[in-house]
């Protein structure tokens, strides 16, 4: 009976131990890759062996065995790296030979390598006169024929200048730039704005016709090639009666006959052109007519605003002017300017403008005027799309945002051309008067000085100017900073410490406004200088209620100690009477004891002020000036 015996076979070791562990652990070494299997066969190559036949000898085989091969046709190699090793050798032996050849070339020691002299030609000095002369002439048959090329073309060039041009070139320019149709047997041209979303009631239409030739043309002698043929054109334009002309529209503020500002809207300039335009430049007649119909439309947009307008001043539609008030004593006069043909310019065109030119306000006409054509046209999509056309994407957004009533009441204002207008002049009206007043008061003040910055992004109903109020030679104790925004009908002032501050557009509320702050700023510098100069501050005051009572603003004052506290030094400032400064000396000199007052102690509460005569004293400004007070009054 046989019982089963358990085996254990282990795997036989492939790869070689290469270090024991005190453990008894074995580490075993890594396989060669095939890289360095290659490498280590390689290494094998006997190369000093010139034929393989040791190599093919194999003392195991048998004698049968070895006739068996030499009887066969084809016997491959029994050593796998023989082509290697002849191609290598072949290989060195080149090398070798390249090496020598080199080393002999190069060290001249062995060989000199000199180039074969070459027989002289014999020189021939007509032959070389032959082919220089063969040369020339080729290169005067070139110039020859460019010649005449040029020739040709000029004569080509003179000849269409003297021949009409073609009409139906002239016809392809014309449609190039222009709308055209053929109706019929006639050809018919669109200068209006209907496709940029117009809705003017002029067609804007024009025809174009062949220009008849002159009988006596044929007659006239051809003109010179030098002088300036007369420009003709192979077609005729019919343009409109009441498109022909020049036209642009006039802005202007006044009062009292003065011109304040002005701005003459048109495509291009031609308020300033008089002479008529040749009928043979028909891009610029057309580009004059679409001019007029520009003007035309801006200005009946404009009356039409002008009339449905509410105003508490009702506004002016007389002939071709709108008359508007914008504030008091001030109006605005829109004009329609149309000149036909080559006539005089009226008076009212004008005496020399007075006033500024206004290019934002001219810019925003045609701004104003273009963004009516695109909300004609682009009217905004429905959301969703089963939703009514009409309403805008903010309004379909109310009901889910929970919009309250004042702002859906917002979103229905909207302001017209005629509205818009009059805020930005009344803007620039209002800005000009700030400006006037900021640099008067510049004028007047030379102590502190006043730096005014403009911003010089603006939005045409909002403008920003920076003021800085300093004293020269110590800007950087005291500095005095507010910014005026100007509106269209009011100022507002915000100050450095936050107040913000509303004025209407009166120029003699910013006049006091700047006034009050320039003499709060000397209070201020006198503070800042005096801790400089190590005085002590007891009392300031930025409404002062003794003294005179002041028409304009309140008094500031300051009381000032010197280091040690014998010297006092008061400074009133008004925005009528200026500043006044007065010291006072503890102990006081005039002190005696009497009945009531026995004790001296009582001396050292300060004498009376006296007033400092400040027109004789030495320094260039206030601040200097109180700078060699303080110091002559400091003790030793």
């Amino acid at each position: 009976m046989s019982y089963p015996v358990n085996i254990s076979i282990e795997a036989p070791v492939e790869n070689q131990i290469q270090e024991i562990s005190y453990d008894g652990q074995e580490i075993y070494q890594m396989p060669l890759t095939m890289s360095e299997n290659l490498a280590r066969l390689a290494q094998k190559i006997d190369f000093s062996k010139t034929s393989c036949d040791d190599l093919k000898k194999d003392p195991d085989r048998d004698d049968s065995c070895e006739e068996d091969a030499k009887d066969a046709t084809y016997q491959s190699s029994v050593w796998p790296w023989d082509s290697v090793r002849n191609k290598l050798r072949n290989a060195l032996t080149e090398i070798c030979v390249l090496a020598d050849v080199l080393a002999i070339a190069k060290e001249k020691r062995y060989m000199v390598l000199d180039p074969i002299p070459q027989e002289v030609p014999e020189s021939k000095p007509m032959t070389q006169v032959y082919a220089r002369k063969k040369a020339l002439s080729g290169a005067a048959s070139v110039l020859l024929t460019g010649a005449e090329r040029l020739r040709a073309s000029q004569n080509e060039a003179s000849r269409n200048r003297s021949s009409p041009p073609d009409f139906h070139i002239e016809l392809l320019r014309l449609r190039q730039n222009w709308r055209l149709k053929k109706v019929s047997n006639t050809i018919i041209g669109d200068i209006s704005y209907r496709t940029a979303g117009s809705k003017y009631a002029h067609t804007g239409m024009f025809e174009v016709t062949k220009a008849e030739e002159e009988p006596d043309k044929c007659a006239s002698p051809p003109p010179s090639p030098g002088a300036n043929s007369k420009l003709t054109s192979a077609l005729k334009l019919t343009v409109p009666s009441e498109l022909q002309g020049i036209a642009y529209i006039e802005v202007i503020s006044q009062k009292d006959q003065e011109d304040l500002c002005s701005a003459n809207v048109s495509l291009q300039n031609f308020s300033s052109t008089t002479a008529p335009i040749p009928e043979a430049n028909w891009q610029k007649r057309l580009e004059a007519a679409q001019n007029v119909l520009f003007c035309k439309e801006l200005f009946s947009q404009l009356a039409k605003e002008a009339v449905g307008l509410q105003a508490a001043i009702p506004h002016t539609v007389i002939g071709n002017q709108i008359i508007a008030s914008t504030f008091p004593g001030v109006h605005l006069k829109i004009t329609l300017r149309h000149k036909n043909g080559g006539g005089e310019a009226s008076s009212e065109t004008r005496r020399g403008q007075k006033g500024e030119h206004d290019h934002v306000l001219e810019h925003s006409l045609h701004q104003m005027l273009r963004e009516v054509h695109h909300k004609n046209t682009h009217h905004p999509f429905p959301h969703p799309s089963s939703a009514p056309l009409g309403p805008s994407k903010r309004r379909c957004l109310a009901g889910p945002s929970a919009t309250d009533r004042y702002y859906l009441l917002e979103m229905t204002k909207s302001q017209t051309l005629l509205e818009q207008i009059i805020q930005q002049s009344q803007h620039t009206l209002l800005r000009q008067r700030t400006e006037y007043v900021l640099d008067t008061i510049i004028k007047e003040v030379k102590d502190p000085l006043i730096v005014t910055h403009w911003n010089a992004l603006n939005s045409p109903t909002l403008s920003c100017v920076k003021i800085n109020i300093i004293t020269h030679g110590y800007d950087t104790i005291c500095r005095t900073s507010l910014v005026i925004q100007v509106n269209e009908k009011s100022l507002k002032c915000v100050c450095r410490d936050g107040r913000v501050m509303h004025m209407s557009y009166e120029g003699q509320e910013l006049r006091d406004l700047i006034f009050c702050q320039i003499y709060q700023h000397q209070i201020s510098a006198v503070q800042a200088l005096a801790r400089c100069m190590g005085w002590q501050y007891l009392a300031n005051s930025s409404h002062l209620g003794l003294g005179t009572v002041e028409p304009l603003g309140n008094a500031s004052s300051c009381i000032l100690a010197s280091p040690m506290g014998d010297r006092l030094i008061a400074v009133r400032c008004e925005p009528q009477g200026g500043c006044q400064v007065s010291i006072a000396h503890s102990p006081r000199k005039d002190f005696f004891s009497g009945q009531l007052v026995k004790e001296r102690k009582w001396e050292n509460l300060g004498g009376a002020f006296k007033e400092v005569r400040w027109d004789k004293m030495e320094g260039r400004n206030f601040l200097n000036k109180m700078e060699l007070l303080m110091a002559s009054l400091t003790s030793s």
